[in-house]
């Protein structure tokens, strides 16, 4: 299964007090795919939204939706008795005849509503992308007015405030950031996917600091390597043409201890020097032969 999958797996798993549960099944019915006189339904790809879908309609008319399944494999629950329908519509503050649908606040008992009604929401219209790849949680709406109302509700939070997009005729209200990823998924219930996008986090930062480690030290390599063999040239080049008695002594003593051990780091070849003097101290004398070498080359 997908990350969004278990997520909203675990989310269909909280147990609810009847205020929230209620406020959850607002938010299952008002964000689906239809909430009118005409039509109450939804349709959605996952068996366990399909059936708390299904739970909140019968606890509210006290009889269960149809629930069927597609050949495409997607499920799609009606309410299809128009009493039910209505029912379902006065409940929630409806009559049926609205142009526009709003939030009804009203059916919020407590400031822990909130929560469960974009738990709701967040069943039918929402998706999470897996911490492993990238930080995205969205809510996808398709009326105007709603997703206002919608973007309203995080007024009643610190901290958690969604971007603004609109893509193929929805408006989206999204999080990139993994710290507000992570204060939804703990606001809408599901802890145990907080904790686990905390733990992917951690993980990913700590393979970030090893990459940069890693890249660092091999620069660092690459760096001592090529300072070496330019070194070993101009050492060599020096011998040949002029010999070493040409060098002061540090440089000469330098230059036999370079040539007698090629793949010594600088504090190595600081330790085998007679009067031992800082790494700063060999390079500096090192970078001395080099100029020498250039000096004579050209």
């Amino acid at each position: 299964m997908s990350f969004s999958s278990d997520v909203k797996k675990e989310l269909c798993s909280v147990e609810l007090p009847p205020c929230c549960a209620l406020a959850e099944g607002y938010g299952l019915m008002l964000f689906g795919r239809a909430f009118s006189g005409r039509e109450i339904s939804l349709l959605t790809e996952n068996a366990d939204v399909a059936k708390i879908y299904a739970c909140a309609a019968e606890a509210v008319t006290g009889v269960s939706p149809i629930l069927k399944k597609t050949k495409a494999g997607k499920y799609i629950i009606k309410v299809e008795n128009p009493e039910c329908r209505q029912k379902i519509l006065t409940k929630f503050g409806y009559t049926g005849k609205e142009t526009g649908l709003r939030i009804n606040r009203a059916i919020f008992s407590g400031e822990c509503c909130f929560g469960s009604f974009i738990r709701g929401a967040f069943l039918v219209c929402g998706i999470i992308t897996s911490p492993e790849k990238e930080y995205h949680l969205a809510f996808s709406v398709s009326r105007r007015l709603l997703y206002n109302d919608f973007l309203k509700l995080f007024d009643e939070f610190d901290d958690i405030s969604p971007k603004e997009a609109r893509r193929n005729g929805a408006y989206l209200a999204y999080f990139k950031d993994s710290g507000s990823i992570e204060d939804m998924l703990t606001l809408m219930g599901a802890t145990n996917s907080s904790l686990e996008l905390m733990s992917v986090k951690m993980m990913k930062n700590i393979r970030n600091r090893v990459n940069r480690r890693t890249n660092f030290d091999n620069a660092n390599i690459d760096r001592s390597v090529n300072a070496a063999l330019a070194q070993l040239d101009a050492i060599r080049y020096i011998k040949k043409h002029r010999g070493f008695d040409f060098l002061p002594p540090e440089l000469r003593e330098l230059a036999v201890l370079r040539l007698e051990n090629p793949e010594c780091s600088l504090r190595e070849i600081c330790e085998k020097l007679e009067k031992p003097i800082s790494r700063s101290g060999v390079n500096h004398r090192f970078k001395k032969i080099v100029e020498i070498y250039k000096e004579m080359h050209n």
